[in-house]
């Protein structure tokens, strides 16, 4: 037995352990260019899979030479292969919902909004609620929230709500059926406030972090679970289709995990799911804790690799899009946040003494913790608090996260590195809302905006993702979910109509931006020992591309497509045509 297990370790040194002793493997890929992302980044031209496992990689003469007449094989002609693609934070299960009701068409500008409005109140009638969500007033032409006046004449006769996060801009009627006037003052003991006309007092229809007063009735028809089930199952296949084989949810529900589960139980699950756990931060800190030890308890701490919840999620401060995100130093005055208070510095939802009793409840747990956290003094905070913890609990080896980050400063980038944090980044907002930042905060304020390159360099791990929310679409979603438009925004700091890049000196390399969507991405959700590589014993979960993204022009990107995705060594996607060439 001792001489097979040498036997068996010589063979792995050469990539081939397990195939030597297996019927052979049930498919082989060759011809191709097959971009491990191992420790070395090494660069193959074949690869042999068995069930679920990969159990080979090397040369083509290596691997076809354990080809059965079982054995599938394909000749890539020199196409790209890597590992399976991964979004670190996306909101899956409401993503899928958004559109069961109607359709909600892209917007651009405030004549688009009020256009939907107008069309909502002649297909609602008079009374009914409008409340259109998540369309940010960054990603308008116009940089601004429309008033109260504009919605009153789209809509005089109903309550309209233009809700962007915990903030909102609504019109006369909402105003009155919430019983917002100009006495109103917040007091439920939540953050936020009634934005009000200096003149007159009267509200302007703003709500700054407050939109849970809003006594909003829901218009749309009810969903069934059947419903829920099948609008997620088809969107997960959409994101088999653009190569993700495995997500995050972000702030999961027990409903999101009883989905997963069902899609799970009946075979039906096309991504891994890895799942933070929302936990309310509000009440007595007490029952705060006892909520995450709960989270601790749950039944899916011991789940698999297809479905597993790693950690919990908190919101720490506001967002970039709404102008709520918690700054080191004051927003400044701006129309386009509809910010009149010089000092005005954002939001932020928890102290920092009560943040540490929650992170230091979920690290005693064993839970990876993460929390919203956008603006760079929440980053401060947040990093000071896994700072002070890791003194004496084992912060560096439970994973940690902060989810967004946008906002950091050379300091944090260096704690956060020390400490073996890991910054979950969407690049998608580089690319849809730089023109307003640029425009709001100036050039040089941005400096430490989304700061991958100084990360990365710095020996630490940044885990790439969406934060999809909206629509099934990877390219018409709020915040695309297409992880080729997201690596090429980490590679070239361009964005839309805006003219150069912002801060080139943080984009990535090609090696870098594949790392952040692949292995980077396995580690922040603890699948890196089952996949985010192509090595031997790992899940042949796997892609094939139509472009060679470490040789293509820049653009050329953007523009790649998949044309076969597998997951456990299943093809969960394919694409029949005929692929276009790198350019």
């Amino acid at each position: 037995m001792k001489r097979v297990h040498v036997f068996c370790a010589c063979l792995a040194i050469a990539g081939l352990c397990g195939a030597a002793f297996a019927a052979g493997p049930n498919l082989i890929v060759h011809n191709a260019k097959v971009v491990t992302v191992d420790r070395e980044f090494r660069i193959r031209q074949a690869m042999a899979v068995e069930g679920d496992r990969i159990v080979a990689v090397g040369s083509n003469d290596e691997v076809l030479r354990l080809k059965t007449d079982k054995t599938e094989v394909l000749d890539l002609g020199g196409r790209m292969v890597m590992p399976g693609m991964m979004d670190s934070h996306v909101h899956a299960t409401g993503a899928a919902m958004t559109e069961f009701d109607h359709p909600i068409p892209d917007m651009e500008s405030i004549a688009d909004v009020l256009a939907y409005v107008r069309a909502r109140a002649a297909a609602l009638g008079e009374g009914k609620w409008i409340v259109l969500q998540q369309v940010f007033i960054t990603r308008l032409r116009e940089q601004r929230y429309p008033t109260r006046a504009e919605l009153d004449e789209a809509a005089p006769k109903n309550p309209v709500v233009f809700r962007t996060g915990p903030d909102a801009s609504v019109n006369t009627l909402a105003l009155a059926l919430s019983g917002i006037d100009k006495d109103f003052r917040v007091s439920d003991g939540g953050p936020g406030h009634v934005e009000k006309d200096p003149g007159t007092g009267e509200p302007t229809g703003i709500l700054r972090s407050c939109t849970r007063i809003i006594k909003s009735k829901e218009a749309s028809r009810r969903a069934s679970d059947q419903d829920r089930y099948g609008r997620l199952r088809e969107l997960f296949g959409d994101y088999n289709s653009v190569g993700l084989t495995a997500i995050c949810d972000g702030s999961a529900s027990q409903g999101s995990l009883d989905l997963y589960q069902r899609l799970l139980d009946k075979d039906e699950l096309s991504v891994r799911v890895a799942a933070q756990h929302y936990v309310g931060t509000m009440g007595p800190i007490e029952k705060v804790q006892e909520a995450i030890r709960k989270v601790g308890q749950h039944p899916l701490r011991r789940g698999g690799p297809m479905l597993r919840v790693i950690g919990v999620k908190v919101f720490l401060d506001g967002g970039m899009l709404t102008g709520s995100a918690y700054m080191s130093r004051p927003w400044g005055v701006s129309k386009i946040y509809a910010i009149d208070d010089p000092e005005y510095r954002g939001v932020l939802f928890i102290p920092r003494e009560r943040l540490l009793e929650m992170v230091r409840a979920a690290s005693r747990c064993g839970l990876q913790f993460t929390a919203h956290t956008v603006g760079d003094g929440a980053v401060e905070t947040l990093v000071s608090v896994y700072d002070e913890l890791a003194r004496t609990l084992p912060i560096r080896q439970q994973r940690h996260c902060i989810t967004h980050s946008n906002f950091m400063s050379e300091d944090a980038v260096k704690k956060v590195v020390d400490l073996k944090i890991i910054p979950l980044v969407q690049p998608a907002w580089l690319y849809l809302d730089a023109r307003t930042l640029a425009q709001h905060f100036g050039y040089d304020r941005l400096r430490w905006f989304q700061p991958l390159r100084s990360i990365l360099d710095a020996g630490g791990i940044a885990a790439g993702g969406s934060d999809h929310m909206q629509k099934l679409g990877s390219l018409r979603s709020n915040n695309p979910y297409d992880p080729f438009l997201g690596i090429w925004t980490a590679v070239t700091r361009r964005a839309r109509w805006y003219e150069g890049q912002l801060h080139g000196e943080q984009a990535l390399t090609r090696e870098q931006a594949i790392r952040f969507y692949t292995i980077h991405c396995a580690r922040a959700m603890f699948l890196d020992n089952e996949t985010g590589s192509l090595e031997t014993g790992k899940a042949a979960d796997f892609l094939v591309l139509d472009t060679d993204l470490l040789t293509c022009a820049d653009d050329a990107i953007r523009r790649a497509k998949v044309l076969r995705t597998y997951l456990d060594g299943k093809l969960r996607s394919e694409e029949r045509r005929v692929g276009k060439e790198c350019t």
